[in-house]
């Protein structure tokens, strides 16, 4: 089974970046499309970016302009780089992937980092 491990999370103020990644590891056939996902306190899971195996992107219009998605196929990682960061921002951001394996694909989070925006 594949593993995401996200790091890079933590405090930065209002205005400052803050660079996610997110490593997979384990058997699979392929890892296809990798994304960002974030959920803060009392909502829901939202989406953020996601970015294809050939490099498509996606952004939630929210932070459009201020997130960048990219992944490096070669160490099976996606990053998400985040600009102008407002309060807003803040949340527990969650890395996901659809990997397939031999039985079928599956949808595959890692355990979360926490982005916290102060103003």
């Amino acid at each position: 089974q594949v593993q995401l491990v996200e790091s890079g999370g933590g405090l930065v103020q209002a205005g400052g970046s803050l660079r996610l990644s997110c490593a997979a590891s384990g058997s699979r056939i392929s890892i296809n499309g990798m994304g960002w996902y974030r959920q803060a306190p009392g909502k829901q899971r939202e989406l953020v970016a996601t970015i294809t195996s050939g490099g498509s992107t996606n952004y939630a219009d929210s932070v459009k302009g201020r997130f960048t998605i990219s992944r490096d196929n070669a160490k099976n990682t996606v990053y998400l780089q985040m600009n102008s960061l407002k309060p807003e921002d803040t949340a527990v951001y969650y890395c996901n992937a659809d990997v397939t394996y031999y039985y079928g694909s599956r949808a595959t989070w890692g355990q979360g980092t926490q982005v916290t925006v102060s103003s």
